[in-house]
């Protein structure tokens, strides 16, 4: 099971039976960033829409990994559409709970091959007993919390920002 190899963090969301994606990141204190982004990139009413999402979703120590000014400049609204293209790469249509990602490995052989709401792929892997979320960069996030499950889809936490 995905859990068993997850690192031990503080990351603890409680929300209502009704909450949406963004519901359930405003309601967690490792995703302030993340709500900040969103909602600069104006995704706030997409991210509340039916869906189903699964989100990729980056905590605040995730972003401060990226060099500094990043988000400060990716904010801005000249910089809009790079932020939206960020963003919805953190996103898969319909509802992927751990157990789905982890079988979607196996059944590749070892990789699953994730196409995002951006239409990036992102690689799902093992790697020392922990799925491992490989950009079209090359870049690598851990997945450190699963299944926070909400009314249009699902939320798992990841360690680092990946990249279209």
């Amino acid at each position: 099971m995905l859990r068993a190899g997850l690192a031990a963090l503080a990351i603890t969301v409680t929300v209502p039976a009704s909450a949406t994606i963004v519901d359930g990141a405003v309601a967690s204190a490792d995703h302030t960033t993340l709500v900040t982004a969103v909602k600069a990139a104006g995704l706030v009413d997409t991210l509340s829409g039916p869906g189903p999402f699964t989100v990729f979703a980056p905590t605040n120590a995730a972003f401060a990994k990226l060099p500094a000014g990043t988000v400060e400049t990716l904010v801005k609204p000249e910089n809009k559409a790079t932020l939206t293209s960020i963003l919805t790469y953190h996103v898969v249509p319909g509802r992927l709970a751990a157990a789905d990602v982890l079988a979607a490995i196996k059944a590749g052989g070892g990789k699953a091959v994730l196409t995002t709401v951006q239409g990036g792929k992102l690689t799902g892997s093992i790697e020392n007993g922990k799925v491992i979320l490989t950009d079209a960069k090359g870049g690598k996030a851990t997945v450190v919390a699963t299944d926070l499950a909400q009314t249009n889809g699902i939320i798992h936490v990841i360690d680092t920002v990946v990249m279209p």
